[in-house]
Order: C-alpha cells, then structure tokens, then sequence
C-alpha cells in the first residue's frame, strides 16, 4: 500500500517537473555584479527552471536550518529531561534494592496466603476475583 500511494504521490509530480522544465527552458543570466548589470563579471547562464528549482531547495534548506536553530531550547529541555529521567530511575532502583534488602527475604514473604483482607470477605476485590 505505502509504494502505492508513493507512486500516486511521485509520478504525478514527475510529470509536473517535466512539464515546468519543457516550458522554462529559455537561458537567464543571475548576475552577482550589482554595478554593472549589463555585462557582469560574475554571472551565470542557466536555463530558467533550473535557477527556480536551486532557488527552491536553497529556501527550503534556509528554512529548515532556521528551524533547527530556533528548536535547540527544546532539544537541550529534552536532553536534561531525559538526564533527569535516567538519575531518577537509577535512585528508585537503589530504594528498590534497600527495602527489599531491609524487609528480609523477599520468597519468604511472597509465599505468605492472603489474610483474608481485601474488599470483601474472602480476599475478594469488588469484581469478585480472589486475590
């Protein structure tokens, strides 16, 4: 289903890139001599779409570098968060570890039956199940 709906995607704007450069094909000069635009010494002849598509990826790589810059706040927030996190999981581990340690031998007080506590008589929860 995922190649199919990539090939729905894909092939149509294949056809639309190929129908943009067939139209906009003529040549353009991007000159980069702002005092004489009439005969640059710096500039370039490319065919019109090619100057529109490098200026497009161009826009989306400046965007997206923007977007990166602007989001490192909430990057360094998550990398302390998740520090914060793991020294928290590594403290209950130890309290774990301390008070299965202080009560005595864990087996022995697994294996002590129910003393009829609970929701009702018996050891029953609410739902009726033993417990």
């Amino acid at each position: 289903m995922r190649k199919f709906l990539t090939g729905l995607v894909l092939i149509p704007l294949g056809l639309v890139f190929v129908v943009f450069a067939v139209a906009n094909r003529h040549l353009v000069t991007v000159s980069f001599d702002p005092f004489n635009a009439s005969n640059p010494s710096l500039g370039v002849t490319l065919p019109l779409f090619v100057v529109i598509i490098l200026v497009a990826i161009l826009g989306v790589m400046a965007g997206g570098s923007a977007t990166w810059f602007r989001q490192r706040h909430w990057r360094r927030a998550a990398r302390r968060h998740e520090a914060d996190a793991q020294q928290a999981r590594v403290q209950l581990a130890d309290l774990r570890a301390s008070a299965v340690a202080s009560r005595g031998d864990p087996q022995r007080l697994a294996a002590l039956p129910p003393q009829g506590g609970g929701y009702g008589s018996a050891g029953r929860d609410k739902q009726g199940a033993t417990l």
